[in-house]
């Protein structure tokens, strides 16, 4: 799986934060409240750190991820002395120890490309799961086919940065529908100077039956299926896939 630069250079991961209004992400108040009675927790792809710093008061918490540079925002933030983080891959990762809770949220399990690598993540996540622990993932449902909104038109925003000032940010899009890859470019272009950043990403959307049938093989069993981070359970049209469960 190649590096995204989206996530491995600096310059736009300095933009993560500021894309994602983390005080009204339904993910992040989910996993919060999911979170209540843990004494330790897992964060596969914690990113720049936010939800794994919000979770760390009082009680034990890692987080990975594979990219540096988020890796040194989240380092940086306050409170994460709180956290350990480690700079891994989660198909690989083992931190020989056992969590109460294991997140992997913002759509990450989608940078998985094959069922090879997906199975390799839950097993990731079964290993680090305590007896009685909990797990919890998110996945765009293939259904839905939400990329077809994801084009410059549409996407077209103004990012204030700190730095650089007004930042004119759109995505473009394309879905090869042999392979059920989309790949989508994100770009950022800064208004004083005109300098673009780009970055090129690509994402998987695997079925419910395929997730269902993995889920299965790696130990592990749904509790219950949700549609949404507000709760609601599972239905054919849910933009979400979103299984909680356990060790089976």
């Amino acid at each position: 799986m190649d590096e995204d630069r989206l996530y491995h250079d600096p310059a736009l991961a300095d933009f993560y934060d500021l894309e994602n209004a983390w005080d009204r992400s339904g993910d992040f108040a989910f996993c919060r409240a999911l979170a209540e009675g843990a004494a330790s927790v897992l964060d596969l792809g914690c990113g720049t750190g936010e939800l794994a710093v919000a979770l760390s008061g009082g009680r034990t918490v890692a987080g990975v991820d594979p990219a540096a540079p988020m890796l040194a925002i989240a380092r940086e933030k306050t409170g994460a002395q709180g956290v350990t983080f480690v700079e891994g891959d989660a198909r690989t990762v083992r931190l020989a120890r056992r969590f109460d809770l294991v997140v992997l949220t913002g759509h990450a399990f989608q940078v998985f490309l094959t069922v090879e690598d997906r199975r390799a993540v839950l097993a990731t996540i079964a290993t680090h799961l305590a007896p009685g622990g909990r797990f919890i993932f998110d996945s765009r449902n293939p259904t839905c086919r939400e990329w077809e909104e994801w084009g410059p038109e549409a996407s077209m925003r103004l990012v204030e940065h700190p730095r650089f000032g007004t930042v004119a940010a759109w995505n473009d899009v394309d879905f090869d529908a042999a392979i059920g890859i989309v790949t989508y470019e994100t770009h950022y272009e800064i208004r004083a100077t005109g300098v673009r950043l780009s970055a090129t990403s690509r994402i998987a959307f695997p079925e419910k039956a395929e997730l269902e049938a993995l889920i299965a093989e790696a130990g592990l069993a749904v509790e219950r299926w949700l549609g949404d981070w507000d709760g609601n359970a599972w239905q054919p049209g849910a933009k979400e896939l979103i299984p909680l469960g356990a060790l089976a």
